[in-house]
């Protein structure tokens, strides 16, 4: 095993065994690297690891020198961190069996001010500029301003300008505003702001993506890159507080990727902060968000600023944002996924022929995702516990096919691809559709009620009372809401839920922020972050939960199986 193969596995080893200090998204990009160790041994896995590409990758960081500072005024070369060497041999090590090339497209490197984040994506512009086997390469540095825009690329000239032997063995060329390779007709130069069509990146390099007020420059590198063999998009940042711009929708992204809500084999996801419940005026706490803590990044540098930012309310954001990568203006999941993941197992539909449920029906959107969940309580030993099953999911094949948000429709055609998303021809949600598996459900496990979203419902609230099948507005505000949020909460922690983990329901749960009435910490209910991040499944189990509370207190529990 080479070192950097041997050292990447070692650092997610120890992350594993909470021997270093990381995160939860740190914790869980480094369970996927060993698990595709693992998987990439079955024949049918797509994917190898190439312990040669990451060892080359390493090994080129490793001989450019520092630019800056005490290590660049002693002509040190760069010494890379386990954690470095880690994102780095992933990032660049993993490929396709099919045809050798690399394997992710994009690497998105959210990192704490003063990690040395400029530095590493300057190397990784030479790198893919000179020795990633790219004839005509094209590198570009994006920022929104030029003076961001040379954060990297000025690096990136110095080193080549300390490293004379690089330049003639591959005949490179540095001028005021860009690097050359005049036989090969590669390039390497900074831009700024939306850089029009024509480019053709083989890497794009997008710093402080936090700073974007909108995603123009990552989609014309983006699409620029279709011919190009093995290109990468390589995004590093710290957080910020614009949690509508384009920077915040790709870390979701990237959350739900690690979490397996929506997964993306080509997205490399690297988010060093603190965890939710984390306290971030604790030093302690310092490590966890700072991986060159000590190194780059100096403890009592890191010390002041917190004490700072603790005795200054003013700075407190800024710390957050900069130190801890904290985004001061996002809402918390209000349901804990671990432990909705951790009410998973298998459930017979058998056992549950011939008993009563409640349905939970959300028809938000005639042009995206419609949901019904059926939920099924049992009394046992006097605690209510509730089974979710095979929930329904619905969209109109025109959102996947024409969307013009190509990650959304992306995911919806991979849950259709699985089975659990039904594509309905047209434009528009045909109801008659929903309605059909309404009604296949009341044949053999009756619908005791229909808790439905009144927004775009009133007509089939009309046909399913002409079925037999009692529909009840759940008026989607505090008062309608709460209850069920609460007790769908509580049924979480204690164990009391049973589903059997559908994907989309576990993703549309992972979405669900909590909104809480003005002057209280106890009325609330959900709502979302971001457009993208659907919440209809929840919505819909919570319309179902609303019935099934109000139905036990009206009637004692009757139509409740007890165990």
């Amino acid at each position: 095993m080479t070192y950097a193969a041997n050292t990447a596995r070692l650092f997610a080893e120890k992350v594993q065994a909470g021997h270093i200090p990381a995160c939860k998204y740190v914790q869980q990009i480094c369970k996927r690297h060993l698990d595709n160790l693992i998987e990439s041994k079955n024949d049918d896995y797509p994917y190898y690891f190439d312990e040669d590409a990451a060892q080359k990758i390493v090994e080129f960081m490793e001989h450019m020198p520092h630019t800056k500072g005490e290590w660049a005024f002693k002509r040190m070369t760069i010494k890379l961190e386990p954690w470095q060497i880690f994102g780095l041999a992933v990032g660049f090590g993993w490929r396709n069996k099919d045809d050798g090339t690399r394997r992710f497209l994009e690497m998105y490197w959210e990192i704490p001010r003063k990690n040395g984040k400029s530095i590493l994506a300057a190397g990784v512009g030479v790198y893919c500029l000179s020795a990633d086997n790219e004839f005509a390469s094209e590198v570009y540095s994006g920022a929104t301003s030029e003076k961001q825009a040379w954060e990297v690329f000025k690096p990136a000239k110095i080193m080549l300008s300390k490293t004379p032997q690089l330049k003639k063995a591959f005949g490179i060329e540095v001028n005021a505003k860009t690097i050359v390779i005049p036989d090969q007709g590669s390039v390497f130069q900074p831009v700024i702001g939306n850089p029009g069509d024509g480019a053709s990146p083989h890497c794009a390099l997008i710093d402080e993506y936090h700073e974007h007020a909108n995603d123009a420059l990552y989609a014309t590198m983006r699409t620029g890159m279709g011919a190009r063999r093995q290109p990468v998009l390589f995004i590093i940042t710290t957080a910020g507080d614009n949690i509508e711009g384009p920077c915040y929708e790709k870390r979701s992204e990237v959350i739900e990727m690690l979490s397996g809500n929506l997964p993306n084999d080509r997205l490399f996801g690297y988010i060093w902060t603190i965890d939710k419940d984390d306290d971030w005026k604790d030093p302690d706490v310092l490590k966890k968000a700072n991986p060159n803590f000590g190194v780059s990044v100096y403890e009592k540098f890191l010390l002041n600023e917190q004490k700072d930012a603790v005795n200054n309310t003013s700075k407190q954001s800024h710390f957050k944002t900069k130190h801890m990568n904290v985004w001061v203006q996002s809402r918390d999941a209000y349901f804990n996924p671990e432990k909705w993941n951790a009410c998973e197992e298998v459930l017979n539909h058998d056992d549950f022929i011939g008993q009563t449920c409640y349905l939970g029906i959300d028809l938000a959107a005639k042009t995206d995702l419609n949901a019904v969940v059926a939920v099924y309580p049992r009394d046992i030993e006097g605690l209510m516990h509730y089974y979710v099953f095979a929930p329904k999911f619905y969209c109109p094949r025109d959102t996947v096919e024409y969307s013009d948000n190509k990650r959304l429709a992306q995911a919806y055609a991979n849950f259709a691809g699985k089975g659990y998303l039904e594509l309905v021809d047209g434009a528009e949600m045909d109801y008659r559709v929903i309605l059909r598996d309404i009604l296949r459900i009341n044949e053999e496990t009756p619908v005791k009620e229909a808790g439905t979203d009144p927004h775009g419902a009133t007509c089939l609230m009309h046909e399913l009372d002409e079925e037999g099948i009692t529909p009840v507005i759940v008026h989607q505000n505090f008062t309608g809401m709460s209850d069920p949020m609460k007790e769908f909460e509580a049924a979480i922690r204690g164990g009391r839920i049973h589903h059997d983990g559908n994907p989309i329901l576990s993703w549309c749960i992972a979405n669900v922020t909590g909104k809480f009435l003005q002057g209280s910490d106890d009325i609330v209910r959900p709502t979302k972050e971001h457009r993208d991040k659907k919440i209809d499944g929840a919505v819909a189990l919570i319309n179902a939960l609303a019935r099934a509370m109000h139905h036990e207190e009206d009637s004692g529990g009757a139509g409740v199986i007890v165990l």
